[in-house]
């Protein structure tokens, strides 16, 4: 769908009707109206994508790139659908750098398979962030593990804020690579990742986004940002689980080896060797996630019937007003309050232990996030060993923010 169709489709910014689209927000947990303020870690489904993976199973449930007969010819074309849709939503040039994974966490891992064969050697550097998710840092220890690699880590302030002076002292000729999240998932700061990614690139270093926790909250044009490599997970934009994309230029793909080996990532096999499809199959060993993938179109499909500049709106109202109950008691310790953040706030409560908060608010009905949210390293910057995460989306409102602070003031004094 072209730009020009979507504009001429966009619907008017209604929580109310938004949430409608969501047959889960209307569910109670434990005699009480759910209130879902987890999104950092999965979004909820619109009844569209529920449909489509019913569809799919119901109607043309087939394997894709394989057969000649319609129902195989029909999923096909889905799936191709589906990389097209995610192509226009990136803004890529062509739908031949969209490679399916089964999410972020295993598009980072088939990257850093990839830079491990030949392109990183001892001596290299890889340089990421101190608020990185374990999937931005475990796969990059492991590369640098095997090739004998050095792992560089750019340190953050007290607002949760990349130190852009350290990091642009940091690259450096041997720097190979930059990895970087777009958002924190626990602190929700956005990155300036156009000017890290300039900067990388005048010294010739290739750059990827982790854009996990950024695509459902903002605008991303890959073209605009000119990143080398672009990953997130379909469950984080409200799509299945299970579903992932990887965005690289053409010129990165063509050159990087498959990791994984299998059906329709080849050409030909014979037991003496085997030739490799062109990207993006070289990349797609085996029967993929089909429901999955074309459920994932769905979701960005439906997202984008919206306009993002009235999203961001409406979830900067919600975010302001979190902060705003969070500067009532002293008791509760923000973690990063960075100028330019998404909808999550995540606060160490010095009375009550994050897990023993989220357990007594989930008999009130709202779900929230306790721990250290894959990112200890960041923890242990903050000096801090969990804490409360609630991360909103465009279908939460003012009145279950304000509902989720009143019920947490209520279990921090029961404690007292």
């Amino acid at each position: 769908m072209s730009q020009t169709t979507l504009a001429s489709h966009r619907r008017a910014f209604d929580v109310a009707a938004i949430r409608a689209d969501f047959p889960i927000l209307a569910r109670q947990v434990h005699g009480q109206p759910l209130i879902y303020l987890d999104n950092a870690a999965t979004t909820q489904k619109p009844q569209v994508v529920i449909e489509t993976l019913q569809h799919y199973y119901r109607h043309y449930n087939a394997n894709v790139h394989r057969g000649l007969h319609a129902l195989s010819e029909e999923a096909t074309a889905a799936v191709e659908e589906s990389r097209q849709i995610i192509q226009q939503f990136l803004h890529a040039q062509s739908v031949n750098e969209i490679v399916f994974t089964s999410g972020c966490t295993a598009s980072l891992n088939t990257l850093a398979l990839a830079f491990s064969q030949g392109y990183l050697r001892p001596g290299d550097e890889v340089l990421i962030s101190t608020m990185e998710h374990h999937a931005n840092i475990v796969p990059w220890q492991m590369a640098c593990q095997r090739t004998g690699a050095s792992l560089k880590i750019i340190p953050i302030n007290d607002l949760g804020e990349l130190d852009i002076n350290q990091a642009l002292c940091m690259m450096n000729p041997k720097t190979r690579l930059l990895s970087l999240v777009h958002v924190s998932n626990t602190l929700g700061s956005i990155n300036p990742i156009h000017t890290l990614i300039n900067a990388a690139h005048a010294q010739k270093i290739p750059v990827i986004i982790d854009g996990a926790q950024a695509v459902a909250h903002l605008p991303v044009d890959v073209q605009v940002l000119d990143c080398d490599f672009y990953v997130f997970s379909g469950h984080k934009i409200f799509g299945p689980t299970g579903t992932g994309v990887l965005y690289g230029k053409a010129q990165w793909l063509d050159q990087l080896p498959p990791v994984f080996g299998g059906g329709d990532m080849i050409e030909t096999v014979s037991f003496e060797r085997s030739t490799y499809a062109k990207a993006p199959h070289k990349f797609e060993a085996g029967t993929p996630n089909i429901a999955g993938i074309i459920g994932l179109g769905a979701a960005i499909t439906y997202l984008q019937q919206f306009d993002m500049v009235e999203v961001e709106q409406h979830e900067q109202q919600l975010l302001t007003r979190a902060k705003h109950w969070l500067a009532q008691t002293d008791q509760l310790q923000l973690l990063g309050d960075s100028a330019n953040k998404v909808p999550v706030v995540s606060f160490y409560c010095e009375d009550v232990h994050p897990h023993d908060l989220s357990t007594l608010l989930d008999y009130e009905g709202i779900a929230i996030r306790a721990g250290h949210h894959c990112t200890m390293p960041l923890m242990q910057r903050f000096n801090v060993p969990a804490t409360v995460r609630a991360s909103m989306s465009f279908y939460n409102t003012l009145d279950e923010v304000d509902i989720f602070f009143a019920k947490l003031e209520q279990v921090r004094r029961q404690f007292q």
